[in-house]
């Protein structure tokens, strides 16, 4: 392919980022995947074919959202279907007519960037429809609770601590499959667990003192009476219609199977039901009632973990221990109107009209910002700077740096480079790895000192290094950034 033809054919047009070979475009799809609008590829390049270039975007998935043309002199039916076959849009023949290539990619990116903005658009729908229940739900509860004659508080604190507890639960264990989805799911139906109360006569529901056995048992049917209203509503076969019946019939039940009203005990109760339950039974101690003053958030820890309010799954109360804080400083909502003003905020914000550039548009423009921030000091530095990113694994050194360490800028897979080997030495590279890995995301710095090949000769230099995690509920690390100085130079500024 003759890049630079192809450079004067569209640069006019749009911005123009070349790659040397196959690994280098690897290495620029890696890096920028949500900016470029679209890869012209020849099959012959060094290094890294074309195919090896497309096998790599499928593996990452970067062919789904990157459209591909490929321009090469073979023009055998054998490479063509390949081409197609891993993920291409088109494939054009050289010698190629300028007009044709030209047309082709502007019909290529046009295409792209409509599915991208119908995609856009379903997804909003979507989101605006699913925040738009959620809305519906919380005002519903809401309901409810003024009807108990209490802040309404009480359905803000079961869902979030409702939340809180389930993140502590998925990062301790995969026994109940639980993740971001599911997590969501069953914290906006505990906004219902009280919803049979609605049929409990107010004299009873209000009633300041004792209950009599035969109010409190009128009492204890609204569990019954709450998932009897799950039960008759439609889409049964929905998870939060599941996850609500299941919270309202068993929110009251215990652990050791002394709860109501099936008796339930251990792993019969739903884990949704068994998390609400804790949540409601904390907020219930902590909350001033009619028939009550509220307990300090030390007194009501000390009442559950004793048993003073039922018994309770072992690791749920450890969990419960370590988000303890968290919880605690959720909890000090005070009012009404700041725990309903976050609630409408922050719906308000995610139903309400966007602005006429998308946030995508936005985003990308900030991110370029940033990479060209991040491309000038690179370039400037003196220093052997590096960024590595672990899927695909991959190390990109700062072009001075590549130069003193006589490597490329970008090597794939590095742990098994020879010539990267050779510089560093397999032992070093995977001690430094190790102390990476052994990081956290609240203290992902370590220092490292060794001997690497340095400006043509082998000298001792120390490594800082910054480990990257993901944001994700249980932190991935996703790679690391650094900078190698010679030992004698270690305070030297960049």
């Amino acid at each position: 392919m003759n890049r630079s033809i192809l450079r004067s054919m569209l640069e006019e047009s749009y911005e123009i980022v070349e790659a040397e070979d196959g690994l280098q475009a690897v290495a620029i799809l890696q890096q920028m995947e949500q900016e470029l609008s679209l890869v012209l590829l020849d099959i012959v390049m060094p290094n890294m074919d074309g195919f090896g270039v497309l096998s790599a975007m499928n593996k990452y998935g970067w062919i789904d959202s990157v459209p591909v043309i490929m321009i090469s002199a073979e023009s055998t039916h054998t490479f063509i279907e390949r081409a197609y076959d891993m993920g291409v849009t088109d494939y054009i023949s050289r010698p190629f007519d300028m007009m044709v290539v030209r047309r082709r990619v502007i019909n290529t990116i046009m295409l792209y960037a409509k599915q991208r903005r119908l995609t856009a658009m379903v997804n909003e729908q979507i989101y605006q429809k699913e925040k738009i229940n959620n809305l519906m739900i919380s005002i519903l509860s809401h309901i409810v609770e003024f009807r108990n004659e209490e802040s309404g508080l009480h359905v803000l604190h079961i869902q979030t601590m409702t939340e809180i507890l389930l993140k502590s639960l998925m990062r301790k264990t995969d026994k109940y499959n639980l993740d971001r989805e599911t997590i969501n799911l069953i914290s906006n139906a505990s906004t219902l667990h009280d919803v049979g109360k609605i049929c409990i006569p107010s004299e009873i529901l209000n009633k300041p003192g004792k209950f009599t056995p035969e109010e409190f048992a009128v009492m204890k049917s609204h569990s019954q009476m709450g998932a009897d209203m799950m039960k008759e509503v439609p889409f049964q076969e929905e998870p939060l219609v599941k996850y609500a019946y299941e919270i309202c019939r068993w929110h009251h039940e215990r652990y050791d199977g002394r709860g109501y009203p099936d008796g339930l005990k251990g792993e019969e109760i739903p884990i949704s039901a068994q998390v609400v339950s804790l949540a409601d039974v904390y907020d219930a101690l902590t909350s001033e009632r009619v028939y009550k003053p509220a307990h300090p958030h030390e007194k009501a820890m000390s009442m559950i973990l004793n048993g003073e309010c039922g018994i309770f799954q072992p690791l749920l109360l450890e969990c419960l221990v370590e988000s303890s804080d968290l919880i605690q400083q959720e909890m000090a909502v005070d009012t009404v109107t700041k725990g309903d003003q976050r609630i409408m905020e922050n719906t308000a914000a995610e139903v309400g009209q966007y602005e006429e550039m998308s946030a995508t548009d936005r985003t990308l423009r900030m991110l370029e910002h940033e990479r060209a921030k991040y491309r000038f000091f690179i370039t400037v530095a003196q220093a052997v700077l590096f960024e590595y990113i672990a899927s695909p694994s991959m190390l990109t050194l700062s072009p001075s740096g590549a130069k003193r360490l006589e490597v490329a800028e970008s090597t794939l897979d590095p742990y098994h480079n020879e010539k990267l080997l050779e510089v560093i030495g397999q032992e070093q590279l995977l001690e430094l790895a190790k102390l990476l890995h052994s990081t956290t995301p609240e203290a992902p710095v370590v220092e490292y000192n060794c001997s690497v090949r340095l400006d043509g000769h082998s000298q001792p230099v120390h490594i800082i290094s910054q480990a990257m995690w993901s944001i994700d509920e249980t932190p991935q690390y996703v790679g690391a950034i650094g900078k190698i100085t010679p030992l004698e130079k270690k305070e030297e500024a960049l």
